[in-house]
């Protein structure tokens, strides 16, 4: 069988922030939108003028707009990968998430106006369906299982 049709993504960089004890960085979703009541993670979108900068520095970049100035060191290797779809503006949006982990080293969590707030949890404690919606869930759930 040929496939004719190539879907188009968006590719999402997230990061799993990880403190001291363990415990992963996650951002409560605004009450309006595609993931109100769930968590999300620092991150985002590579932007189109980002083709050949590295992929530690757009993270970077997004902790930066999400979450402050807060000092981190990253793992270049991703450690998960998930798709996602959404309807935005009545377009079918696709997603491509890439996850990184990465160490908290220090800064205050100061959160934009993308999240509502923020928590550190353990991952190990948590089920993933309460906390995590879609393609940021599936990420998670494949993280947990390495």
């Amino acid at each position: 069988m040929t496939h004719d049709k190539r879907d188009w993504y968006q590719v999402s960089l997230k990061l799993i922030l990880k403190n001291k004890k363990g415990k992963v960085l996650v951002l409560k979703t605004l009450e309006t939108g595609n993931f109100a009541g769930y968590h999300d993670l620092p991150g985002g979108r590579i932007d189109t003028d980002e083709l050949s900068v590295p992929f530690e520095d757009i993270l970077k970049r997004e902790v930066r707009e999400e979450v402050g100035d807060i000092d981190f060191r990253m793992h270049l290797t991703p450690v998960a990968i998930a798709r996602a779809s959404f309807i935005r503006r009545e377009k079918d949006i696709r997603i491509l998430y890439l996850f990184f982990e990465a160490n908290y080293i220090d800064g205050n969590v100061t959160i934009s106006n993308e999240h509502a707030d923020h928590l550190w949890i353990d991952l190990n404690t948590i089920n993933p369906t309460t906390y995590f919606l879609s393609g940021i869930r599936e990420g998670i759930e494949m993280y947990m299982k390495k």
